[in-house]
């Protein structure tokens, strides 16, 4: 495969999972936590990236594309060990924050609060065992090293 396809490939990856995290919230009910939230942004930027290097297959491009997935497999990462309880964030998410602690019973009750606030420290969902966030990470190593390819084949469309 050519660079360019390569590049096309992994942003339309990208897409993918983006719209399955869309999919999850919008037609499941998955309403998403901070850090699925974080976990976003690199995909969006791999997707622009990606339509960038389709026009301009440059390996400076598909190394950008490589690096937003090593960034957001190291949330994937870090949010899969909030998850697991391998470490702790001071976070609101979590339940570590002033935010949370600040707010009072009456409105830790009140349903129209209460159901903005999802917790980063629970899995919503998971399939063998893996959440979304570990699936995410998954997914983001399976793209970085087609980002990886792509900046190292060669550039004839």
């Amino acid at each position: 495969m050519t660079r360019r396809h390569l590049i096309a490939l992994a942003g339309l990856g990208s897409l993918a999972v983006l719209l399955g995290a869309f999919g999850f919230q919008y037609i499941g009910g998955l309403a998403p936590c901070a850090m699925c939230l974080w976990q976003r942004w690199p995909h969006a930027a791999a997707i622009a990236i990606g339509a960038l290097g389709a026009a301009l297959p440059h390996a400076a491009i598909a190394a950008l594309g490589a690096l937003s997935m090593a960034v957001n497999a190291g949330i994937a990462l870090l949010h899969t060990g909030v998850e697991r309880g391998w470490w702790t964030l001071n976070l609101s998410c979590t339940g570590g924050s002033e935010d949370l602690g600040s707010m009072s019973m009456a409105d830790l009750l009140n349903p129209e609060i209460g159901s903005g606030i999802v917790m980063c420290d629970e899995v919503a969902w998971e399939m063998f065992g893996l959440s979304m966030a570990s699936w995410n990470g998954i997914a983001c190593l399976v793209l970085m090293g087609i980002w990886i390819a792509a900046a190292r084949a060669r550039a004839a469309a």
